[in-house]
């Protein structure tokens, strides 16, 4: 069979609450980072990202390494990461999509990024996405077994005990939790065909404001979450959205009484100036990443309090859209701190990277 032409849509994960209790699994590290397909053809790499749009304008470095290290005719799923002080660097990732050529080129010397392999979609010029997990692990052993950084193969285990462990151990590198893959099922292109299985915790957040929905007046599309911070600021920490359409109305009505006058002290009013904005993370901000979205917020009197689950913390923020749980009427919101979340245990990279090997 011939190599798979590009792109290619990746293989995708749906979320589960715990690693699978039985079945045949191969797990492997979660990697906070972006989603990349590499195909090495000619004298050349190129790198397609999760959406199918090319990658390398702005990782030049990484493009040269996978040219020089990985065999033509081959395709290979992973991810591109950064690798900061402290672990995996995902804000130092997102600044790698700048537009500006001298800045890319800057930032590649700053922060140059890496790439972990994970599955092999093709080898030789031939289609490998048939073959079963297990098989294609196998042959991307085989095929990476000397690659030298910046490119690296995940590690990976069939033991679900060292999976549960990773799971605890690993997020103190930076790392998202694990992804479960089995062993037989083929390579098939934009289905959930995995299960990921990343950090719960929950914590009670003050609700400063809130987004329409769409082009409505009439029905909540997310709501600005806070905490304080340990000099008694409220601080934006993220979003909460996945609302139905019965409760974005409810959310309407039902936070209204808490719009009048709400600016007048509002923690965040001066948030206006977008460049203030822009520089402290904050909610009304346009920016690069927004894609010309209509980001403007309708502040709250912060009086309410709601409990929400997330997975981790991106610096002072969720790393994801935190999902709502339930109202808090018996908290108040000056207890709502950055010191109730749990902190992972901080634990070296270049474990994780050696962690397969031994976990067979």
């Amino acid at each position: 069979m011939t190599a798979p032409p590009t792109p290619i849509e990746p293989m995708l994960a749906k979320i589960a609450e715990e690693l699978p209790a039985e079945g045949a699994y191969q797990y492997e590290p979660k990697w906070d980072g972006f989603r990349a397909i590499v195909f090495r053809q000619g004298d050349e790499a190129y790198i397609q990202s999760r959406d199918l749009r090319p990658l390398n304008r702005y990782f030049p470095e990484l493009e040269r390494a996978l040219a020089q290290s990985l065999p033509k005719g081959c395709v290979i799923d992973g991810e591109i990461v950064v690798v900061g002080a402290n672990g995996l660097d995902f804000d130092a990732l997102q600044q790698r999509l700048h537009p500006a050529a001298s800045r890319v080129a800057r930032l590649a010397k700053e922060t140059p990024a890496a790439f972990v392999a994970f599955d092999l979609l093709a080898a030789g010029g031939k289609s490998t996405m048939a073959l079963p997990q297990s098989e294609r692990r196998v042959r991307l052993e085989r095929l990476l077994g000397q690659v030298t950084r910046p490119v690296h193969l995940t590690p990976m285990t069939r033991d679900r005990a060292v999976a549960e462990d990773w799971l605890k151990r690993f997020e103190g590198a930076g790392l998202d939790g694990v992804v479960a893959k089995p062993e037989a099922a083929p390579y098939q292109p934009g289905k959930r065909a995995m299960l990921k299985i990343k950090h719960a915790r929950t914590a009670d957040c003050v609700v400063a404001g809130f987004r329409w929905y769409r082009d409505t007046k009439d029905a909540v599309g997310s709501l600005l979450l806070g905490l304080y911070n340990e000099s008694g600021v409220l601080q934006h920490a993220g979003v909460t959205s996945s609302f139905t359409m019965a409760m974005r109305h409810e959310l309407a009505v039902e936070l209204e009484p808490l719009r009048e006058k709400a600016i007048e002290n509002h923690p965040w009013r001066d948030w206006a100036n977008a460049a203030d904005a822009e520089a402290n993370r904050m909610p009304g901000a346009q920016s690069r990443w927004s894609a010309g979205k209509d980001l403007s917020w309708e502040p709250l009197r912060p009086e309410r309090v709601c409990e929400v689950k997330y997975d981790h913390m991106q610096g002072d923020r969720f790393r994801h859209a935190a999902v709502f749980l339930r109202w808090r009427p018996d908290k108040p919101p000056e207890d709502c701190r950055y010191d109730q979340l749990e902190v992972a245990t901080a634990f070296e990279l270049e474990k994780v990277f050696g962690a397969g090997a031994r976990n067979r």
